[in-house]
């Protein structure tokens, strides 16, 4: 048959529109797509040949080869797979209706088409080649066709196709790119490589590229060692070497990986030296098929906060990468998971504005998180393991996987605690999980390892709420006059001291039907903890104080709400505390820090009547100076700062002199 040229399915020339300008942002893809294509036609042959050997003709050896001509710029993509004949070339390179994989997935029946689960689609990627080229040559012949029933096919990628008949000796295809000369880096073998490794690493029949060495250039001056050399350069030694690693690591049986395995994949993929802290392989199956291999890291990342930064695991659909961070995937409290997910039912062709709004997107993300919240559920169950004597005198037994996970909980919590709270807020369905997990110091551990459970267990007899302090530092928790009377009662409270704390508890108002109570806010109600004797002499001393109480309120009518007396203190003059439902002056001091705008809302002033500076205020002739002073004190205490200095500094002095 003679050279023939042919017209473009329309579709087909609007995609080669798109593709050439739009479609693809990203030009190495192109090198993803065809080696798929090329493993395809691979997976296809292995799928016939099961009924008919003689495919294989004297080639059972299936791979694919990558080659480059610098002279000529070409790239050139080999595969020894199913090929095509002239009409599957016209069909299937013509149009996209008639793709090869469609057709042929049409002709299965019955279980064949659970047998052929593997073979993605063909056809459509293979535009992606114009990405990079202004001219394809495809060079192919089908399996079983006689070698003179080859054939060739042409475009320069706009409304025709050129197709003849060649001979090919072997069987398959030839994707010969003529590349424009703003691709030439891909006539390049470290660049080839690089983009292999990046997107073609799993496939699971070998990548193969001619090995190169380098070569010493010849003598300027051939009867002179010393007179120099013409420049040298890499030169192709004839043999092939295998460039990926043949083996997608999540597609193989979790028995035939090594711990060594998983912890070099995840360095691959996350580019941290350091290994991961845990990990979870996981095939799962029903409405939406999917594998999870999924890591928790061992150390933050610097730019951890940046919440504007792409985040998220490698998303891959039948093997075939597809994107880095696939943010939909996992929620952004979780935006320190490393690792992948496999698709069986998402498109190739998927965007990052289809995985926000596909079904099968949001079902992968919630068993994915869930999966998360299950690793750090046993790192957190592991965490304290140690064997002991048990009540019956027999000793407890710790595996060595257990023993494996002891501390390691709290090397994550360390890291990454403050992002996990981050979910109390973004993930409702989730939350009482989250609850169990958050840790915090307290006025009993130093160590930020208290759950809300171990807290619950300490409480005292008649202790109706889990207490609490947000504040900027340990010590200024720790120091801080609210804890007085919970101090002297032997009270324990958790000390917060993370930025998120103040924002995440307004979306935890309690843990396992326990209140929480802010010891900043509102009255200090201890309820039967605080006896009848103690109840009466506090409303005796505010009876008393009445008459100060309403000069304090006047002379810091600009700075405070209310002033009353406190039962919260013991040895501090006063101390500043919020309404129930008011927002905390540590939040709005971080608000205005980050440049938002907080509501202007003034602090209650609570005195200690028994304090001998509020004593002193009673007749005092620097009733107004002491005033100022103690409001000013009382801010400084939980790490606030005086609106004037200067005025404040004044006093004191006045005072002092």
């Amino acid at each position: 048959m003679s050279k023939q040229t042919l017209s473009f399915q329309a579709e087909v020339a609007q995609l080669l529109h798109l593709v050439t300008h739009s479609l693809y942002s990203n030009q190495e893809i192109f090198l993803r797509e065809l080696i798929s294509n090329a493993s395809d036609a691979c997976d296809k042959l292995r799928f016939e040949g099961l009924n008919n050997a003689a495919l294989f003709e004297d080639a059972p050896n299936l791979e694919v080869r990558v080659t480059f001509d610098k002279a000529a710029k070409t790239l050139t993509i080999t595969d020894n797979g199913i090929g095509m004949s002239q009409q599957e070339a016209i069909d299937h390179l013509g149009t996209i209706a008639k793709s090869g994989t469609k057709d042929f997935m049409g002709k299965l029946s019955g279980d064949q088409k659970a047998d052929a689960q593997l073979i993605g689609q063909f056809g459509v990627g293979f535009y992606s080649g114009f990405i990079v080229a202004d001219k394809i040559t495809v060079e192919s012949r089908r399996a079983g066709l006689k070698p003179e029933e080859g054939v060739r096919w042409i475009s320069g990628g706009t409304g025709d196709f050129e197709v003849e008949t060649i001979t090919r000796a072997q069987r398959g295809t030839s994707i010969i790119l003529h590349l424009r000369e703003d691709a030439e880096e891909y006539l390049n073998a470290w660049k080839l490589k690089q983009v292999i490794a990046k997107y073609s690493d799993h496939i699971s029949l070998p990548i193969l590229m001619e090995k190169e060495e380098w070569k010493d250039g010849e003598l300027i001056n051939p009867n002179d060692e010393n007179g120099g050399r013409q420049p040298g350069g890499m030169v192709k030694t004839g043999e092939w070497e295998t460039i990926n690693k043949a083996s997608a690591l999540w597609t193989r049986p979790k028995k035939d990986i090594t711990e060594e395995q998983y912890a070099e994949f995840y360095k691959t993929i996350s580019h941290d030296h350091e290994a991961p802290l845990t990990w979870a392989h996981n095939r799962v199956e029903g409405n939406t098929e999917y594998t999870q291999l999924l890591y928790i890291p061992a150390k933050a990342p610097f730019d951890l906060w940046n919440r504007d930064k792409k985040a998220g695991v490698k998303l891959y659909v039948k093997r075939v990468f597809i994107m880095d961070d696939a943010e939909a995937l996992m929620p952004t409290y979780l935006r320190f998971v490393k690792g992948v997910i496999d698709s069986a039912d998402l498109p190739l062709n998927v965007s990052r504005e289809l995985l926000q709004e596909s079904r099968d997107v949001r079902s992968i993300r919630e068993g994915s998180t869930k999966r998360v919240l299950s690793m750090l559920e046993d790192l957190a169950k592991h965490d304290k393991h140690t064997a002991g004597e048990g009540a019956d005198g027999v000793t407890d037994v710790v595996s060595e996987e257990d023993k494996a996970k002891e501390g390691k909980y709290t090397k994550f919590y360390a890291e990454f605690g403050a992002v996990l709270k981050e979910g109390l807020g973004e993930d409702f369905a989730n939350r009482e999980r989250l609850a169990k997990l958050l840790r915090f110091a307290s006025t009993q551990s130093d160590a930020v390892t208290v759950s809300f459970a171990d807290y619950k267990a300490r409480m005292k007899e008649g202790q109706e709420a889990i207490y609490y302090i947000t504040a900027d530092t340990l010590a200024a928790a720790k120091n801080s006059p609210q804890l007085e009377v919970f101090k002297k009662k032997g009270i324990e409270v958790l000390l917060m001291t993370d930025r998120v704390d103040e924002w995440a508890l307004n979306y935890l108002h309690e843990f396992d039907g326990t209140p929480l109570q802010s010891v900043a806010k509102g009255a200090v109600d201890l309820g039967k903890l605080q006896d009848e004797a103690e109840k009466k002499a506090a409303e005796e001393a505010a009876e008393a104080f009445k008459p100060v109480l309403a000069k304090l309120k006047e002379a810091l009518k600009d700075k405070a709400e209310d002033v009353r007396v406190t039962t919260r203190l013991v040895d501090s003059p006063a101390c500043l505390v919020v309404q129930d439902d008011g927002m905390s002056t540590q939040l709005a001091r971080m608000l205005k820090q980050a440049g938002q705008q907080a509501p202007e809302t003034k602090p209650v002033l609570e005195v200690n009547a028994e304090h001998a500076l509020v004593k002193k205020l009673d007749g005092s002739v620097h009733f107004h100076d002491l005033a100022h002073i103690l409001f000013d004190q009382a801010l400084l205490a939980e790490g606030g700062l005086p609106e004037d200095p200067a005025a404040y500094v004044k006093r004191v002095n006045a005072l002092l002199a």
